[in-house]
């Protein structure tokens, strides 16, 4: 006998009476959830409104201070002055951790590109995922580029091929620099100038990709696949090298949890400096020696895209010098106030046990 002949209509009945309860507590739950969500948006606006508030009145104190700071003040005063200046500090700190489980405006940048869409993820974990994403996305696409150059490396005269590739690269770039700013919007801090390199890089596969073919493309060409090789090569080998360093720092509790893996030289790998930078500037020294080739090259092209190329690799390769450069020399300028800061405390408590004794 077929087991459906066994279901009956009181069957069908206590099916629809269970399903019922369950729907009627489904919509008291909604119904609650519903007013949380109310009360949860009511409280972001305040928080909102209240921080907004309190940086107006922080920044009219401050102003008062430095009035103050210019009249003729005793120790004390001097004294007050300076331990307020320092709680102010402390506020603008906390208020920027608060801000970082509030939404957040979007930007110039991804108001035009996504609207008014709302990106801010307001918990560690989904702020996490997202970057994790991020960083699988750049690896993923490194290899990728890795292959083909390696593959335009020994196949020449495919003009589709190099098209691909350069249409990938505006692809990759254009998409970091939307997934940079939601980092960005999420508390990421990721220098500026990294942000640009990869809007400037977009112009620079795109004026690539429309460069008509002739005597300046096909001198170029090798020289531009051996770089995005290199460049490549480079990115994947940093990845894994700023991940460890991005583990290890964050299992101390001394890196930011939006920290992320970029292209150039941050102040947390300075452990590595020895290892990473002769590359880096490698790659840089490459950039600007493309800008050289390519400028000789335009001198005797018709084509717009050879100087405006030449530009473009010359100002990634400077800026990226010049930013690495300004990491090195923080990072030195820190590490020589740490050391004389340790001396006078050591100093200080060598002075101390000499007049105890």
């Amino acid at each position: 006998m077929d087991p459906s002949d066994e279901v009956t209509t009181q069957t069908c009945l206590d099916e629809w009476n269970d399903c019922e309860k369950e729907y009627m507590q489904l919509e008291t739950d909604h119904e609650l959830y519903k007013r949380k969500l109310e009360e949860m948006l009511t409280l972001q606006k305040k928080c909102l409104t209240g921080i907004a508030s309190q940086r107006k009145r922080l920044k009219k104190i401050q102003g008062y201070c430095k009035l103050a700071k210019q009249q003729s003040l005793d120790n004390q005063q001097k004294a007050e002055l300076k331990e307020l200046d320092e709680k102010t500090k402390t506020h603008k700190t906390h208020f920027r951790e608060m801000e970082e489980s509030l939404p957040h405006k979007n930007g110039i940048y991804l108001s035009i590109i996504l609207g008014q869409v709302n990106v801010s993820l307001l918990n560690k974990a989904d702020k996490f995922a997202y970057k994790e994403d991020y960083e699988k996305f750049k690896v993923t696409v490194s290899y990728i580029t890795l292959v083909l150059s390696a593959a335009l490396f020994f196949i020449n005269g495919s003009r589709w091929l190099d098209a691909l590739h350069n249409f990938l690269l505006v692809w990759y770039y254009c998409t970091l620099t939307i997934r940079e700013n939601i980092l960005v919007v999420n508390g990421s801090r990721i220098k500026g100038w990294w942000v640009t390199h990869h809007f400037v890089s977009t112009v620079c596969a795109g004026i690539a990709l429309i460069w008509p073919d002739g005597y300046s493309y096909q001198a170029f060409r090798t020289q531009h696949v051996v770089f995005s090789l290199y460049l490549s090569m480079l990115y994947v080998m940093q990845y894994f090298y700023q991940k460890g360093s991005l583990y290890r720092l964050r299992a101390l509790g001394k890196g930011h949890e939006m920290d992320i893996t970029v292209e150039g030289f941050m102040s947390w790998m300075w452990k590595g400096i020895s290892f990473i930078l002769p590359f880096l500037f490698a790659g840089y020294c490459f950039q600007l020696y493309n800008s050289y080739v390519l400028y000789h090259l335009a001198l005797k092209s018709p084509h717009w895209q050879v100087f405006a190329l030449s530009f473009l690799h010359g100002f990634l390769g400077m800026g990226n010098i010049a930013t690495t450069l300004a990491v090195v020399k923080q990072k030195i300028t820190e590490q020589v106030a740490g050391m004389y800061k340790s001396r006078l405390t050591n100093k200080y408590r060598f002075n101390s046990r000499t007049k105890n004794l």
